[in-house]
């Protein structure tokens, strides 16, 4: 094909040969196939990263959440149970880690108690990943990173991120209107798959509905008398830095959130709606014997005003836009150039968990609730988070778990 350009005065200028060139559709092939290579590279590789746990001594059974549920059984969401048993006899406390893998804190704080903790009266039942499903897939269009490091002792220690939702490759399509069981309250479509909006689920529900079905079980099985479910918040977010009650927990919350805010930090305490519906701290409440909570700790990393999103954003929770939105009074927690660090999350969920168990003991001397080994918010922060990691390398073979 030719195309002809001809000057001012009708004469011809010149002879332009063009149409498309034989290599560009190969070679555009060939760009996307690399760029479909790369990207699914990634994609399974962050899906079967291992991430290892070494047990704290205090760990004397390991079960996963299929034995309290058959419908979970085998499902990317059947995850480890571990449970720590004292010498004297007391209350059982359920702490439940990961059901947002996004606020990484509230998973990393159940690591700590795995790894370190010793009941010296009373059981803890700790799980990790209670939505491993959402570990395995990043927000879309967030440009999260689809994993962290934590500096050690020892090393590194590589952790999955992952989002607030289960991965769609496991469960999916998801409705135009989510509608929630067994209230019959209308959720935000994507809910479906947020685990913090499917309590007390069901047996022939959706994964996720199983999943918090299963927790139920659990909890009723296990004869669970306190739960807790950590999580982090944005600070453009009213409920933070604080403790969520169920009714039955309003004064073992507020005896907690009096003594943290009166001896390390500050922490407020707010009552669960009875007319939402599908969170943990209500249903659990509503649906077992168990006193619910659910604790909130801050992090930048998830606002909408955030800048960057890196993995360095992660750890350090420093962010100047998130700082200029507190400077024009948009933030509900106050920040500054020091940030939000990982170590101070995690650090406060440790201390709040000490101190919840301390205040229930003072309210139930008779069914206590005693441990030793789980590092302090003071603690966390002065050795730092990945000091109470332990080298997996350097740890007896059957006290190294994957999970």
């Amino acid at each position: 094909m030719k195309r002809v350009v001809q000057g001012a005065d009708g004469a011809v200028d010149a002879v332009i040969h063009g149409g498309s060139l034989p290599w560009r559709k190969p070679l555009f092939a060939l760009l996307g196939l690399l760029l479909l290579a790369t990207s699914g590279l990634s994609f399974y590789s962050s899906r079967r990263l291992e991430e290892q746990v070494v047990l704290s001594p205090g760990v004397t059974r390991v079960k996963t959440l299929g034995d309290y549920f058959e419908g979970i059984r085998g499902t990317v969401n059947d995850c480890n149970v571990y449970i720590l048993e004292g010498e004297e006899p007391g209350s059982t406390l359920f702490v439940m880690g990961g059901t947002h893998p996004e606020e990484p804190a509230a998973r990393l704080a159940a690591w700590l108690l795995a790894e370190n903790a010793v009941m010296e009266a009373g059981r803890l039942i700790v799980v990790l990943s209670s939505n491993r499903s959402a570990t395995t897939v990043t927000r879309v269009g967030g440009a999260y990173p689809p994993d962290f490091s934590i500096p050690t002792d020892w090393g590194e220690q590589t952790f999955r991120l992952g989002d607030r939702w289960g991965n769609p490759l496991d469960q999916w399509p998801d409705p135009e209107d989510y509608i929630h069981y067994p209230s019959g309250q209308y959720l935000a479509y994507v809910d479906i798959r947020n685990l913090n909006r499917a309590w007390p689920g069901r047996p022939s529900g959706t994964l996720t509905e199983r999943t918090t079905y299963a927790f139920m079980e659990l909890i009723r099985q296990e004869g669970v008398d306190l739960f807790i479910d950590l999580h982090e918040a944005e600070l453009q977010y009213p409920v933070i830095s604080t403790i969520v009650a169920h009714d039955d927990g309003r004064e073992l919350a507020a005896f907690t959130s009096m003594m943290l805010s009166d001896m390390e930090f500050n922490m407020g305490m707010e009552y669960s709606p009875p007319s939402l519906h599908g969170l943990s701290h209500r249903e659990v409440g509503d649906h077992s014997d168990a006193v619910s909570l659910l604790f909130e700790a801050p992090e930048p990393f998830l606002d909408a005003t955030r800048g960057k999103t890196t993995r360095e954003q992660l750890l350090t929770g420093k962010d100047e836009f998130v700082v200029k939105a507190g400077e024009a009074g948009l933030l509900y927690e106050s920040i500054d150039e020091n940030g939000w660090p990982v170590d101070v999350r995690v650090g406060r969920h440790t201390s709040a968990i000490v101190m919840t168990m301390d205040s229930w003991t003072s309210l139930n001397p008779d069914q206590p609730l005693r441990a030793r080994g789980i590092p302090l918010y003071a603690e966390v922060i002065e050795m730092g988070l990945g000091h109470w990691l332990h080298d997996p390398g350097a740890a007896s073979p059957d006290r190294v778990i994957v999970e």
